[in-house]
């Protein structure tokens, strides 16, 4: 039986996938596209540059979305959700939250510590609060903390990524937690939703399959190398900002540097390089790109509703086939 925010949120959605929120790469546009598709779309706070711009694109985002719904009443329209750094290197959270309460927006996602303070302001508005976690130990801070939902960033997801299998975080995880769960790891396919679903997560959490959309912010030489990478192009290292990521080793090169020779940066170079891309430290992000280890199954960019239908048609086929080898067994 799915939790009740899970049945909640199912029929308001086309495919059980929410989309990750992608530092520079995710905006209104991608958004709406997005929450448009059925799809649960998503972008950092931090990506409204200066601060003023949050409110606006907010704004654009509910403006659309409720003019589309308007012209089409029978459209599935997904909620969006807005992406918070709670890390005490953010110096814009208080601002930025102010905003999402204003807003009252639906989903809020947390990342880099547990959101004790934030779970309370966010349910006094009606929202929900999901949590990226990496570990065991990171899931029961973010249960303690009264999160809504919990979002596992595993072995192969794009940006700063964990270390574990979904296979064993789910597992454990699942045990100790019956709340929603989103599931992150180099899902890219139909059939990779699926499986998540079949694993015992709620929603698939996919973020490199959007950058090579039509309505991504991402530079198109970005979008380029996606599709013209594979596997083996994604460089596990915490060299650019601090903290464990995936990026791909194309453009590590075009940068000039060696991806065999990254040594070990300072600590603390990460905390600032998520919170000021106007730094020197903003330069993974801006030059040297992020994706998961799913890139081999993005061939073209295309635009978000594309994507999503081609999505959904994998999902449906992979369902399909799996139902029919179990009836041969």
């Amino acid at each position: 039986m799915p939790h009740p925010l899970t049945s909640t949120l199912y029929p308001q959605m086309v495919l059980p996938v929410m989309s990750a929120p992608m530092f520079i790469v995710s905006g209104p546009e991608l958004v709406v596209a997005q929450c448009a598709s059925g799809i649960i779309g998503a972008m950092p706070a931090l990506n409204a540059r200066p601060q003023s711009e949050l409110t606006k694109w907010l704004t654009q985002i509910e403006t659309e979305l409720a003019a589309l719904r308007q012209r089409e009443p029978n459209r599935v329209i997904a909620p969006y959700a807005i992406n918070h750094i709670i890390h005490a290197s953010n110096e814009r959270l208080e601002q930025d939250m102010e905003v999402c309460a204003e807003h009252k927006v639906p989903l809020i996602i947390t990342s880099l510590r547990a959101p004790n303070e934030i779970v309370e302001n966010v349910h006094a508005w009606g929202g929900k609060v999901f949590h990226d976690v990496t570990t065991l130990r990171h899931a029961r801070k973010a249960i303690d903390a009264g999160v809504d939902g919990l979002i596992l960033v595993c072995a192969g997801a794009g940006g700063h990524a964990g270390t574990l299998s979904p296979f064993a975080l789910l597992g454990e995880v699942r045990r100790i937690f019956d709340g929603p769960i989103v599931l992150s790891g180099a899902i890219s396919s139909g059939r990779d939703i699926l499986a998540a679903r079949a694993m015992g997560a709620d929603f698939a959490y996919i973020g490199t399959r959007f950058i090579a959309s039509t309505e991504a912010r991402a530079h198109e030489a970005y979008k380029d190398m996606l599709t013209k990478a594979q596997a083996s192009d994604i460089v596990y290292t915490p060299f650019f900002t601090g903290i464990p990521g995936n990026y791909l080793r194309p453009s590590i090169v075009q940068a000039g540097l060696d991806p065999e020779k990254l040594t070990q940066p300072d600590s603390n170079a990460g905390l600032s390089s998520v919170t000021a891309p106007s730094s020197a430290l903003s330069k993974p992000w801006r030059d040297i790109w992020s994706a998961g280890q799913g890139v081999g199954s993005i061939e073209t960019i295309q635009p978000v509703a594309q994507i999503v239908d081609t999505l959904k048609n994998e999902y449906r086929q992979a369902y399909a086939a799996l139902g029919d080898h179990f009836c041969a067994l």
